[in-house]
């Protein structure tokens, strides 16, 4: 399995990757990672940073099921809230950095919604990852 995550010369460079190349592996895809823990109990109710930290510790267990790890994630699909400012928003990229390799980070989008499928929800998250196969 072959995984290149980069940005090439004539885009910019905002974080993350911009292009992402896969040769060979196991494709795994997450599901809509929301703030609920082990028990479907909602997890940091009015809080954006502890929704997004156990969004990550939720995609964490995923990984770990699919007999994958952080290097192996290749791409983030964010959903957050237009209600959470822009100075919130900035510890979402804190809370990612503590778990990605943010040398080559994954492909990432990060989009503003109205709401999401449950009102107290802040945050959501899909992702994609490459496992060897």
């Amino acid at each position: 399995m072959t995984v290149k995550l980069y940005t090439p010369p004539g885009l910019p460079f905002r974080g993350y990757s911009q292009v992402c190349e896969i040769t060979g592996g196991k494709l795994v895809m997450f599901a809509g990672q929301v703030p609920h823990d082990v028990n479907d109990r909602m997890v940091g109710e009015g809080s954006f940073v502890t929704q997004v930290e156990q969004v990550f510790r939720n995609l964490d267990t995923g990984l770990k099921a699919a007999g994958g790890e952080w290097r192996n994630v290749v791409k983030l699909m964010n959903y957050c809230v237009a209600t959470v400012s822009d100075e919130e928003r900035a510890l979402y990229r804190k809370v990612r950095d503590s778990y990605i390799d943010t040398a080559h980070p994954p492909v990432s989008t990060f989009i503003y919604v109205a709401r999401l499928a449950q009102p107290n929800w802040l945050f959501e998250m899909d992702a994609m990852a490459v496992v060897d196969g």
